[in-house]
């Protein structure tokens, strides 16, 4: 696919995926709600909507596109992650956790609110995450909606992202820099557990068999992995304006990076090799022709320059 087909792609998912958030996160109630406080929806929507690559949805969209699904199902799903995905930011940037006041070019939620509308902003798009997961709109199949409520649990929890954000601050502290394999541990905890759930969903939400779950698992660790090392490198060698948000911030607290334990051109090698195990994993799968959008965004993740 040439890269404005590609491009195209991603936004026309990232427009659906916006299309439902804006209608989750609606100001007035839902039937069997009495009430939905203002200035807490406002932060939720000025922390959701209008930024942002969604990645994670598209990864939803695209893998159950692959295996033969294309409703509303998986934009649901993607939803739900993109819901998971900004709690994590807003509480990620707190002055107890990153302490960041930049994020997407704009003051972080907690600058452009206060620190505890922030934490109920990201404490409600957490359980919405779930809620929509959890919704027959989202799956007709009971097993499926738990199944999804399930893997979200466990990839954004204790042994997920939630986990990995405390090793991560752990490691600030180490009397010794943490080693590849312990970094490694943390980042596909921090960050490719969530990557890796993307693609399960849609697979799970396109009823892929077991040749194709374990390949596609294969892949979504492979993304989560080098999206994170494309994280490292830009905060090393990208600047704020393009990255709208401060670069530079991981050599400063002494964070375990994969640049910091790689160097920039052995990071850079890896995520050259993660891209092959992407897309050999993808041919693994079984989906031919279909997974060429699975393919590009590989290459996309390792080439993406904010």
């Amino acid at each position: 696919m040439d890269d404005a087909a590609f491009k195209a792609r991603l936004q026309r998912i990232a427009a659906a995926v916006e299309l439902i958030l804006d209608e989750v996160l609606s100001f007035e109630p839902r039937p069997g709600e009495p009430a939905r406080p203002r200035r807490l929806i406002e932060a939720m929507r000025y922390a959701t909507l209008g930024g942002g690559k969604r990645l994670r949805p598209v990864l939803v969209v695209e893998t159950a596109r692959a295996l033969g699904r294309s409703d509303r199902g998986p934009l649901r799903a993607g939803a739900a992650v993109e819901c998971l995905h900004a709690y994590s930011l807003i509480h990620d940037d707190l002055p107890a956790m990153d302490d960041d006041d930049l994020r997407r070019g704009r003051p972080t939620a907690h600058k452009a609110f206060d620190e505890a509308t922030a934490i109920l902003a990201g404490d409600a798009l957490q359980t919405l995450a779930f809620e929509i997961l959890a919704d027959p709109a989202t799956d007709g199949s009971a097993e499926t909606c738990a199944k999804l409520c399930l893997g979200l649990a466990r990839a954004a929890g204790l042994a997920g992202m939630v986990g990995g954000q405390m090793l991560d601050l752990q490691a600030e502290i180490a009397p010794a820099p943490l080693s590849l394999d312990e970094i490694s541990q943390l980042q596909a905890m921090k960050t490719g557990a969530l990557f890796a759930f993307s693609v399960d969903a849609g697979a799970l939400l396109a009823g892929a068999d077991a040749q194709a779950s374990a390949a596609l698992a294969r892949y979504g660790s492979a993304i989560g992995r080098s999206f994170q090392i494309a994280d490292d490198l830009l905060d090393a060698v990208g600047d704020t304006a393009t990255l709208g948000k401060r670069a530079g911030k991981d050599a400063a607290r002494g964070k375990a990076t994969f640049v910091s334990a790689l160097g920039i051109e052995g990071a850079r090698r890896e995520l050259a090799l993660l891209v092959e195990e992407a897309k050999a994993a993808v041919s693994a799968s079984g989906v031919g022709k279909s997974g060429e959008m699975l393919n590009d965004i590989a290459a996309f993740v390792a080439s993406r320059i904010s």
